[in-house]
């Protein structure tokens, strides 16, 4: 494929890969500088919490708005307002005012920018790139999310006690402006051309018929909704807990992780180099490697091999999201690709608080092991139903249909 060909990609793939690094230090620089004017957990959480409230209040209309308006100026503007936001913050911060509401206010413009990025970035990258190499694409970008998020941590921290909370926050709304300046030299033309628009509920609700007339897809959101609860409660929340009891702590805890992390990655090459007919069914099925993690932390076995099993785990995972990724971006049309983003995003994690909040129930009512094999025993049986549905198992690699024209061009390319 000539160079030029690549060249929307990679812009859309390096601006999104900035953005995420400078997401990776915010949560780390917020932390610090409510600790060090004298904030409690409490107010961490706040601050926190009013970027994940905005992201899920104003999600599935972000998706409307990526569908109705052209993508690169969604892009760019979304950007904009993230750097807007965090620059705001990092003032605030440098100039000792890091009141808790005004960040919390603040936070709440950065969730609705990271809500508008979601949909958008995704719905771009199937016009970004030749329908033989979205494989490819998809293992490349999420590698990269992925990178920042095992490495993202160490450098917020570094970061941190280099330069101090203020000059961190204002590291991150650099990289959006970076992010938006990459994201401009990529030429968008409206996905739907003449014709009456019609209202933003009226797209809320055509999304919603995209995703219920779509067997395999209501079925796999619903499948995801339970598999991230039960991770939620058997991973997130009993992990640190089973770690404390068995292997003695911390320590132990974050090799479990880093085996998870690494996973992760081997998950995604391995992705983008498969060739397979039926991708999704092979994407449910890698789901059946995440239920023996929950087991294993239940069962005490030696450390090595809860990190093996951590590690296939996170392959599982990676292998499930590229190959979701790629049936999504060839089986839905292009013009109603973000709504559909957007209710899948949503309703894959909408009842992850309530695995967070039962996990403790779950614990006292059953012991930890007996919450555990719980969880895992939920895993396989969500992963078990969805692949009993026809659709799953035989949905085609490619949509039969002639696929869409690619919205994406970069500037220097010529107009079609």
């Amino acid at each position: 494929m000539p160079s030029s060909s690549m060249l929307p990609f990679v812009l859309l793939a390096t601006g999104r890969l900035v953005s995420s690094i400078g997401n990776a230090v915010a949560p780390i620089a917020l932390a610090f500088a409510l600790i060090q004017s004298g904030g409690s957990a409490g107010d961490i959480g706040l601050v926190l919490g009013a970027r994940a409230v905005a992201v899920v209040a104003s999600l599935l209309f972000a998706g409307v708005l990526a569908d109705r308006f052209p993508l690169r100026s969604v892009l760019v503007t979304a950007s904009l307002l993230a750097a807007a936001a965090q620059a705001a913050a990092a003032a605030l911060i440098l100039a000792g005012n890091a009141h808790i509401w005004l960040l919390a206010a603040l936070q709440l413009g950065n969730g609705l920018a990271a809500a508008l990025l979601f949909p958008a970035t995704n719905a771009a990258l199937p016009r970004a790139v030749p329908s033989e190499r979205l494989q490819q694409a998809n293992a490349l970008v999420r590698l990269g999310a992925n990178s920042t998020m095992i490495g993202g941590a160490a450098l917020g921290g570094l970061l941190v006690a280099a330069v101090g909370p203020g000059w961190s926050i204002a590291a991150d709304a650099l990289s959006f402006v970076v992010s938006a300046a990459l994201f401009a030299g990529i030429r968008l033309t409206p996905a739907r051309a003449g014709g009456p628009r019609q209202s933003a509920l009226r797209d809320l609700a055509e999304g919603w018929r995209d995703v219920r007339s779509r067997t395999w897809l209501w079925v796999c959101v619903c499948q995801a909704a339970v598999v991230n609860a039960a991770i939620a409660a058997g991973f997130e929340v009993l992990g640190p807990v089973a770690a404390q009891e068995h292997w003695g702590g911390a320590g132990a805890w974050g090799i479990v992780v880093a085996a998870q992390a690494a996973g992760l990655v081997a998950g995604g090459i391995a992705a983008a180099w498969s060739r397979t007919s039926r991708p999704l069914f092979a994407g449910v099925a890698a789901l059946l490697l995440v239920a023996p993690l929950p087991a294993a932390l239940a069962s005490a076995v030696p450390l090595p091999l809860v990190a093996g099993v951590a590690f296939l785990a996170g392959a599982g995972l990676e292998v499930f999201a590229v190959n979701w990724n790629v049936m999504l971006q060839r089986h839905v049309p292009a013009e109603r690709l973000s709504r559909v983003y957007a209710y899948d995003a949503l309703g894959s994690n909408a009842v992850v608080p309530l695995g967070n909040a039962l996990a403790g129930p779950a614990q006292a009512a059953f012991g930890l092991a007996g919450a555990l094999w719980g969880s895992a025993l939920t895993i396989a049986a969500a992963t078990a139903c969805a692949l009993s549905v026809r659709e799953v198992r035989e949905l085609p690699a490619h949509e039969t249909r002639e696929p869409e024209n690619r919205e994406l061009r970069c500037r220097t390319a010529p107009r079609p």
